[in-house]
């Protein structure tokens, strides 16, 4: 019995034993582990609201979601901002490339159909005397070329083509020809005075005739009235071409130049074109609609165009662009002193660049400098990254002068558009102390894609002059898909 305890509490010594050495020996293999050191924390924050930093973890007061830590280590050697492909997925981020495209620019606009004012004819009278007999007795009439207008009695020819005459039986050729200019000074037509010399009789009356195709734009005598010299009788005008004014916006500006080839449609005539060109871009800036203008002349040969009708103008695509490097335009993001892309460098790290943009079509807009042919560009979320981006210090370096504008970010509900105001109903903003309020907020730019009703984001700064305004504003469902 003795034996038998002796036997137990050794085995019981040696497992005990064997425990403390196997325990000291997992504890000594696992210490290398437990003793790296932890990753540094710099903030937490909403990947929603980037903008706002907290000192500790918890659940976001801007979304139903928690804080992610911002670790020390995480900003990449190259000054770029790196989201992981969880936060991609959750920002509903997609890119595209930039690549070389042949932009086809568009030019569209309205215009009514106006008189030539170059063909436009006024038919005064030759020499004071009395309309006997009108022709043409209403406005707007037509008239054939060479059609006869109004018959004139002019007595005061009489006297000058009678002495006239008696110069020319004398013989003296140097006399006759100075008697013949006498009477070409008083505006006698040389149809007349053959008619006096062929007759050997004063030639007292004239009938005046239209020299060109057209319609009568102003009648301004009737049968039986006096007139006197030069005083203006009918105006004449031609309806082929005709004139057309338009107005453009000034963004359009480089679209048009002198030349440029016009094509014009009427819903009097369906299907039917009408070619002319632009002849001049007009100096002047309409003040209130800030709108430019351009005259073009059409050609019109069948004169069915008539002053008054209303045409859609479109310019053709020009086949002659060379090709250029474009983006998709929702890729811009613009903040009134320039322009920039947030380029996707790989393994989730991406860069705000400052680009040169040049003119929009389809969809695409051209970038003169800042990127190059293969270049990922963010077109969906770079909102976002471009507020993380300038949290972090990641954007292109601006000018030095130039001082740091600090902006706020939140997200809202649009009550009321007007022009460049909008009216917001937005969450609080812890920095700035505002609580949940609408109120109204400046436009940098005019909006686009939204409308009363819709839930956005946007990031605004504050103006001693302007107020709260608005740098950036986009459809809140686009960075919570």
């Amino acid at each position: 019995m003795k034996k038998w305890l002796f036997t137990t509490a050794a085995v019981a010594v040696l497992a005990a034993g064997a425990g403390y050495y196997t325990g000291h020996k997992q504890s000594t293999a696992a210490s290398p582990t437990t003793s790296m050191p932890e990753r540094k924390v710099l903030y937490w924050y909403d990947p929603m609201m980037p903008g706002q930093r907290f000192d500790k973890p918890g659940k976001s007061p801007f979304m139903d979601m928690d804080l992610v830590p911002r670790y020390a280590d995480e900003t990449p050697a190259d000054n770029s901002v790196s989201i992981s492909a969880q936060q991609q997925q959750n920002l509903g981020m997609k890119v595209a490339k930039a690549e070389i495209r042949r932009l086809q620019t568009t030019f569209s606009a309205f215009a009514t159909v106006t008189t030539d004012e170059r063909s436009v004819q006024l038919i005064p009278s030759p020499a004071s005397g009395v309309v006997e007999k009108l022709f043409v007795r209403a406005p707007q009439q037509w008239v054939k070329a060479g059609e006869p207008l109004a018959q004139l009695w002019i007595p005061d020819w009489t006297a000058a083509q009678q002495e006239y005459l008696a110069v020319r039986q004398l013989g003296d050729a140097a006399l006759t020809r100075a008697a013949r200019e006498r009477l070409a000074l008083q505006f006698m037509p040389e149809p007349v005075i053959r008619l006096l010399e062929r007759t050997g009789k004063p030639q007292t009356r004239i009938t005046l005739r239209a020299e060109n195709a057209g319609y009568v734009a102003k009648l301004d005598t009737r049968e039986g009235a006096q007139v006197v010299a030069t005083a203006p009788l009918f105006e004449l005008a031609r309806l082929d071409p005709v004139w057309v004014v338009i107005d453009y916006p000034q963004s359009q500006a480089q679209l048009l130049t002198p030349g440029s080839e016009i094509v014009a449609t009427s819903d009097s005539w369906p299907g039917e074109t009408f070619s002319g060109q632009v002849s001049e871009l007009l100096p002047q800036l309409e003040a209130t609609t800030r709108t430019l203008k351009a005259r073009i002349v059409l050609k019109n040969p069948q004169q069915k165009l008539k002053p008054g009708m209303f045409l859609t103008v479109t310019r053709p695509a020009a086949d002659d662009r060379s090709p250029v490097l474009a983006v998709p335009e929702e890729a811009l993001i613009d903040t009134g002193s320039n322009s920039r892309v947030i380029v996707a460098t790989g393994n989730g790290h991406f860069r705000a660049v400052n680009v040169t943009r040049g003119i929009t079509a389809e969809g695409w807009t051209e970038i003169q400098s800042g990127l190059q042919e293969g270049d990922d560009v963010v077109t969906s979320g770079q909102f976002l990254i471009d507020s993380e981006a300038s949290l972090r210090s990641a954007l292109p370096e601006q000018t030095a002068e130039k001082p740091a504008v600090k902006s706020y970010e939140t997200t809202g509900v649009i009550t009321a558009l007007d022009g460049t105001t909008i009216t917001l109903a937005h969450e609080p903003i812890p920095a700035l102390n505002w609580g949940a309020m609408t109120m109204d907020f400046t436009l940098a730019s005019p909006p686009s894609g939204v409308a009363v009703g819709d839930k956005v984001m946007f990031q605004f700064t504050l103006d001693d002059e302007k107020g709260a305004v608005i740098t950036h504003l986009m459809p809140a469902g686009e960075g919570m898909k």
